[in-house]
């Protein structure tokens, strides 16, 4: 249901209307409560001229608002014209007279005066619409231009003259405006009243019978005024009537009326039409002259003028239908007689409407931010339209200059647009939108305005920070310098601000990371470098993964993370170990006796050594550093046997000492030396020594026997449990990368690495001095690793290799 709101908030104490009058207002206020069932927008009324501060309703109440939503919800009133009458208190939600209102300086001479006002809340932005209906009071009296007025009146003229007196004027309006004229009693003349409509009612002096010069010269008349006022107001003027001689005719219109239509803009001195007025009389007495009637306003004869010969009316000035739809000029035709006769008519001018006004934008509210994630439909701003023109040449059609995800929804009010979103919003993609607001009316030819306004798409935190890699691989050389940088990792995030600054850290936590090696970590939190808190050692550890997580800053934050793969690359750290010859003291020096009648490539021993190292840095060499004699024996360089290279002859000495070197091949060299005694004796001697020996040995060989079958079970069972645990990784992995580590001892005269991994389809294997024929070394590994074929007997094969030569070594000994 429509309500109107009707309010008279005059201090007793101020002159105002009567008991009579505030009835008259009670019966309009009730009749406007009878029309509000129909009315689709609040109303107001109040009096004109009441005093500043004055409430006029409860905008928040009647609108169902909260009084407590009103001052952060930035409630406000936007008014049409430039000038501000009204503002809403926050406070307690009444609207309120901001400056004293006079209507007729307000709405002129309309006599409805409405005042629209748009109430605009925002967050959520919203717009009512509220009317303020001005009440005119009877504040003014009818005024005369002069006090006094002179006419001429021939003695001969008939009666029924009727002359045009000069009209009243009131400032008020409507009931309140000058509703009946009064003449003074007389014999001569009564009083007629003329209604012009819009320009008010016009006194007629009409002659009710001849005058008599030589009996009256003049005639002294009072015209009074009267408004409709209760109590009535009024005004009086001093009609003078002078009595000529002779003249005793008037002149006479050739047209009963006169109309015309005259178009807007019209050219200055453009002839809009003209009239013609005949006199019967002769000489000066018939002479025609026109002007502009008494009662034309100063409007008029700014716009208008009229030649006093021809009678054509003539434009003066800017002609606007804007301002004004049509006008009645009073046109006066008067002879030269001694006592001129004067007839009146009037011209209706009717003004034709042209196209020659631009729509114009104004922008009512506006949010220049708006967020990434906003609703579809959600209101950015409210444009408003105005086009002064009327018809088809005021109907204004808004539309965008170009594609954008925005969209003009019309508002119920006419010439009001709200600015929605049409399609979903990324800031990724564009965060700025140059938005241009074209406004056409349906005129021939038609205007055109544009307004530009910059919508400015607001960040949200909606994408997670991305690493620029996953996963992460890094070789890292062992022995590296505790607190130092070994690797970094990098995420960046398309968001901005907070949004898209980002945070490390290492998770410790999860199930990727059961082992203590990321605990040994430490990420800088700002930009991902990753410091390592101690040494590596690749003999300890040779690889180990952890996950690091990468958050922003937003709320609420996202994050994402990524796995690290570690490989520990060796370094030739570690000396060569003689693990025989080794003496009770722990030296690495040893005896061997031999027959003086062995033969040239006996066996004399095998010098066995360990590096903890592999690769190049666990490959080992021998060498005869020092020897009694160069042509007795030969050292094999890669298996550190000792062979004979002849017989013995009487004139060998019977102790020869040789000085074995033992040396690695990392780019800096470790090595180790052993000692061996070698004692010639007699083949009998031999004999007992070897029965001594063999009896010991068969001793050591059952105890040998005995744990070598432990450590077969041993290993067999641990062969076992890997490769089940190999499979069920293979089943289980969640990556592409998987390592498996086994590690075996090719062992061929010196103890070396044979490490075999796989990673995705590639197996790899880090070597001794043996290189299997098909491998190729890996860049960047120090030339450690070697990518097998993949054969899966490989590593089988080796084994059975390994325990053959050994099986074939011992064998030899024995001999």
């Amino acid at each position: 249901m429509d309500i109107y709101f009707h309010l008279f908030a005059l201090e007793q104490k101020r002159p105002g209307p009567s008991r009579e009058q505030w009835r008259w207002v009670a019966f309009i206020v009730l009749s406007g409560l009878l029309w509000s069932t129909v009315s689709a927008q609040i109303r107001y009324s109040i009096p004109e001229e009441v005093e500043k501060g004055t409430a006029v309703g409860n905008i928040a109440k009647d609108l169902g608002l909260e009084k407590s939503t009103l001052k952060e919800r930035g409630c406000r009133v936007v008014e049409g014209s430039t000038e501000s009458f009204f503002h809403v208190n926050q406070n307690d939600g009444l609207l309120y007279v901001d400056r004293v209102i006079d209507k007729e300086k307000v709405c002129e001479r309309n006599s409805v005066c409405l005042i629209n006002l748009k109430t605009v809340l925002e967050n959520p932005l919203e717009i009512h619409y509220v009317t303020v209906e001005v009440l005119d009071v009877n504040d003014h009296f009818p005024t005369f231009n002069t006090k006094e007025s002179r006419l001429e009146i021939s003695e001969s003229v008939l009666p029924g003259l009727r002359l045009q007196l000069p009209a009243a004027h009131d400032s008020d309006v409507g009931q309140f405006s000058v509703q009946e004229y009064k003449l003074s009693p007389n014999d001569h003349f009564r009083l007629e009243v003329k209604d012009r409509g819009k320009d008010g009612k016009i006194p007629i002096l009409v002659l009710l019978k001849t005058l008599d010069r030589e009996t009256k010269k003049s005639h002294k008349l009072l015209l009074t005024a009267i408004d409709g006022g209760k109590p009535s107001k009024s005004g009086t003027a001093e009609i003078i009537v002078d009595v000529l001689d002779v003249n005793d005719n008037m002149p006479v219109f050739n047209e009963d009326t006169y109309s015309v239509l005259l178009e807007e803009n019209a050219p200055i001195d453009t002839t809009i039409i003209q009239v013609n007025a005949s006199d019967l009389d002769e000489g000066s007495n018939g002479e025609v002259i026109y002007s502009l009637g008494k009662n034309v306003n100063s409007r008029i004869r700014e716009l208008f003028r009229v030649d006093p010969i021809t009678g054509e009316i003539i434009v003066r000035g800017l002609i606007d239908f804007e301002s004004e739809e049509s006008y009645e000029i009073d046109i006066q035709a008067s002879d030269k007689g001694s006592a001129p006769l004067r007839t009146d008519k009037s011209v209706l001018v009717n003004i034709v409407d042209l196209n020659d006004n631009i729509p114009r934008i104004e922008i009512t509210s506006f949010s220049r931010a708006i967020p990434e994630d906003a609703r579809l439909g959600t209101t950015v701003a409210l444009i408003s339209v105005h086009d002064k023109d009327s018809g088809l040449n005021g109907k204004v059609i808004c539309s965008f200059d170009k594609d954008v995800p925005f969209t003009l929804s019309p508002s119920t009010h006419d010439n009001m647009y709200s600015i929605v979103t049409k399609s979903l919003l990324d800031r990724e993609k564009q965060s700025k939108y140059d938005v241009t607001i074209v406004a056409k009316d349906a005129g021939v030819p038609s205007l055109s305005s544009e307004r530009s306004i910059s919508i400015i798409v607001s960040d949200v935190n909606d994408n997670n920070p991305k690493f620029s890699a996953s996963p992460y691989t890094f070789y890292v050389t062992e022995n590296n310098s505790p607190g130092a940088t070994v690797f970094s990792v990098e995420a960046s995030d398309l968001d901005e601000g907070d949004n898209s600054r980002i945070l490390y850290n290492i998770l410790r936590n999860g199930k990727e990371n059961n082992n203590n090696h990321a605990f040994n970590l430490n990420i800088n939190s700002e930009n991902g470098h990753i410091t390592a808190l101690k040494s590596f050692d690749f003999e300890t550890v040779k690889t180990f993964q952890f996950q690091v997580v990468a958050t922003d800053s937003g709320t609420p934050s996202l994050s994402s993370n990524v796995t690290v793969n570690v490989f520990i690359l060796d370094q030739n750290d570690n000396a060569p170990v003689i693990l025989y010859p080794v003496s009770s003291n722990g030296s690495a020096e040893g005896v061997e006796e031999i027959p003086r009648n062995v033969n040239a490539a006996h066996l004399v021993t095998k010098v066995r050594a360990y590096d903890a190292d592999i690769g190049y840095n666990g490959w080992l060499l021998f060498s005869l550093q020092e020897v009694t004699e160069h042509s007795l024996f030969a050292l094999d360089r890669y298996t550190g046997q000792i062979r004979t290279l002849r017989s013995f002859t009487e004139t060998d000495e019977a102790e020869q000492k040789l000085v074995i070197l033992v040396k690695d091949n990392g780019n800096v060299s470790l090595s180790a030396t052993a000692t061996v005694i070698v004692k010639v004796v007699e083949p009998k001697e031999a004999f007992a020594a070897s029965d001594v020996k063999s009896a010991t040995n068969d001793d050591e060989e059952s105890n040998v026997t005995f744990y070598l079958m432990i450590t077969l079970a041993s290993v067999s069972a641990l062969f076992l449990i890997s490769i089940i645990v190999l499979i069920a990784m293979q089943c289980s992995k969640s990556t592409d990368y998987t390592s498996k580590y086994l590690q075996e001892t090719n062992y061929d005269g010196t103890l070396c690495h044979s490490i075999q991994y796989r990673s995705g389809e590639k197996r790899y294997m880090l070597v001794g001095p043996r290189m299997s024929i098909g491998s190729t070394i890996v860049p960047g590994s120090h030339a450690n690793t070697l990518v097998l074929p993949d054969r899966r007997r490989t590593s089988t094969e080796v084994r059975a290799l390994t325990r053959t030569e050994e099986t074939l070594e011992l064998n030899m000994r024995a001999e």
